[in-house]
């Protein structure tokens, strides 16, 4: 069962039909939506201040996701793809967008809807991501914009496919 810690008098809230990890950790002023996954290894910290998460999102393996203390938070919308090893520190991440492999997105960088953050990329503190973008790089640039529809359905269907794997993993529960 995943580590769940209550802090400063903060307990996460965990939304309906969503799969933890045996060792996802989720510490504080948390809270996750809907038909979302948290992977093996991921840590949300919510200690220092709050991480809010949208419907539908995954936070694959190894990834974590902290603030600044009465300076930042996490904000995730709908539909977002959190990458293997990705940390996410005090950023803004709307509906539809992937955030690849690796990358690191830094306080008070916004993450457009539908936008993709390339593998292994650094998405400054204060960067806007266009909405329909692709960034990549260290530090991360805009690359090219993607057909927005294209780009959204990309995205929603990664965001399915987690929820459909960690069904695998609620079955073997049972």
């Amino acid at each position: 069962m995943a580590l769940i810690k209550e802090v400063r008098g903060f307990t996460p809230e965990i939304g309906e039909n969503t799969y933890l990890a045996e060792n996802a950790t989720i510490v504080g002023d948390v809270v996750i939506g809907k038909d979302c996954s948290i992977w093996f290894n991921a840590v949300l910290r919510g200690d220092v201040n709050s991480i809010r998460i949208g419907d539908r999102v995954n936070i694959q393996d190894g990834s974590v996701l902290h603030t600044l203390y009465q300076k930042s938070v996490v904000e995730i919308g709908n539909d977002v793809s959190v990458g293997h090893n990705v940390v996410i520190h005090g950023a803004k991440i709307e509906d539809g967008a992937l955030i690849g492999m690796g990358s690191i997105v830094l306080d008070h960088a916004v993450i457009g809807e539908g936008a993709i953050v390339a593998a292994g990329s650094v998405v400054l503190s204060g960067t806007q991501v266009e909405p329909g973008s692709i960034y990549a790089g260290v530090p991360a640039k805009f690359v090219k914009k993607v057909d927005p529809e294209q780009g959204k359905e990309i995205n929603q269907k990664i965001a399915k496919n987690y929820l459909m794997y960690s069904g695998w993993f609620k079955e073997d529960e049972l």
